[in-house]
């Protein structure tokens, strides 16, 4: 199974203003693509995960605290799994990929940030949505 990949952006600015860029992902997979503004900074989305799908994530607007977990079993999963804690900001065009099998929790940092998320499936290709409780895995901050 893959693991997590922070995929680092960069940005340029001269006197014409600044450019957002990252080189090095491969939107080759990519079938569609949707954004997330939560309502506040107190609110965390998830525990939301795919067997089969994968998502790419990339700050647009402000930054974004993103929570993974790889899952052992998605009919009983351990709640004491180890929790991955990733940070994006809009400032580079850092993406952050979930590989199939993870779960995220989502929440926004600060005031306004959009999530620009990326997935490999079409919208019903495949029924491939598990859902847990935020306060399912024991490990969250």
């Amino acid at each position: 199974m893959e693991t997590p990949e922070f995929i680092k952006g960069g940005k340029h600015s001269d006197e014409r203003g600044s450019l957002f860029f990252n080189n090095t992902f491969n939107a080759g997979h990519i079938k569609r693509i949707y954004c997330i503004e939560n309502a506040d900074t107190e609110l965390i989305r998830g525990w939301t995960g795919h067997k089969i799908e994968q998502r790419w994530f990339s700050a647009v607007a402000g930054s974004f605290s993103i929570k993974l977990i790889k899952i052992d079993s998605w009919e009983n999963p351990s709640p004491e799994s180890e929790i991955i804690d990733y940070e994006i900001q809009s400032d580079t065009l850092d993406v952050l990929h979930m590989p199939k099998g993870y779960v995220s929790a989502i929440q926004a940092k600060t005031r306004g940030a959009k999530l620009l998320v990326m997935v490999d499936h079409a919208l019903g290709e495949v029924n491939d949505d598990y859902r847990f409780p935020i306060d399912y895995f024991k490990r969250i901050s």
